[in-house]
C-alpha cells in the first residue's frame, strides 16, 4: 500500500505521440498536499498517513476540524483523506507531497464522484431494449413484468429499476500517466476520469 494524493480534475484534451498518435488525454490539478498525521499500529491499531489539500480560511472549518489541524501547528484545509501505507516511519507531520510522487509511465488508480445524471429510466440507466415502435404497441420505454405472481408474491431485492443515476463514487482502475509538469503541479493522463472539470479526485498507483 502506497500514499496517493489528492486534486481536482481541468478538463481533457488530445496530445500527439511520439508515433503521430493522438492521444486522449486529461488534464489534473495535483497537490500539493501535506501530511497531516500519521498513523501508527501501538496507537491507532493500523498503519495510515492522513493527507489534507486545498488552503481555506479558518472560519470555513468547524472548531474540531480546526483544532485537530492547529495540534500539528498546519494551516485550514479543506479535504483529508487516509492512505493505509506499508511502511509509516517514512512519512513526517508536514512533510508536503507533490505531483513528483508519479512519474511518466505510471499506472495509477483514479477515484472521484461521478456526474449526476437525475431521475433515470431503464433504458438509459440499465440498458434496457425498449418494445416496438410500431404494429400497435403501446409499450415503448415501459419497464415490464418486475416479477413472478403468488410465488414469490414479492419484487425481488436488486429487481433493476429506474431511480438516480450517477452522483456515485466510482474507481477508473489502470490509467496510465502520460507526463507531469512539477512547477504548475499538473499530471496528464490518458483516458477520462470520473466527474467534471473541478471534480475532487484521488490519485493512488496501482497495485
Amino acid at each position: 500500500m502506497s500514499v496517493g494524493l489528492l486534486g481536482n480534475k481541468i478538463g481533457m484534451t488530445q496530445i500527439f505521440d511520439e508515433f503521430g498518435n493522438i492521444v486522449p488525454v486529461t488534464i489534473l490539478k495535483v497537490g500539493p498536499c501535506i501530511i497531516t498525521q500519521v498513523k501508527t499500529e501501538n496507537i491507532d491499531g493500523y498503519k495510515a498517513v492522513q493527507i489534507g489539500y486545498s488552503n481555506v480560511l479558518d472560519k470555513s472549518l468547524t472548531q474540531p476540524e480546526l483544532g485537530h489541524l492547529q495540534k500539528s501547528n498546519l494551516q485550514a484545509l479543506k479535504y483529508l483523506k487516509e492512505f493505509p501505507v506499508d511502511n509509516e516511519n517514512e512519512f513526517e507531520v508536514g512533510q508536503i507531497l507533490k505531483v513528483n510522487l508519479f512519474s511518466p509511465g505510471q499506472i495509477v488508480n483514479i477515484k472521484g464522484k461521478t456526474i449526476g445524471k437525475g431521475f433515470s429510466g431503464l433504458q438509459k440507466r440499465h440498458n434496457f431494449t425498449r418494445g416496438p415502435m410500431t404494429h400497435g404497441s403501446k409499450n415503448h420505454r415501459a419497464p415490464g413484468s418486475i416479477g413472478m405472481g403468488t410465488t414469490p408474491g414479492r419484487v425481488l431485492p436488486g429487481k433493476k429499476m429506474a431511480g438516480q443515476l450517477g452522483n456515485k463514487i466510482t474507481t477508473i482502475k489502470k490509467l496510465k500517466v502520460i507526463q507531469l509538469n512539477i512547477e504548475e503541479n499538473i499530471l496528464v493522463i490518458k483516458g477520462s476520469v470520473p466527474g467534471k472539470p473541478g471534480n475532487l479526485l484521488s490519485i493512488v498507483p496501482s497495485k
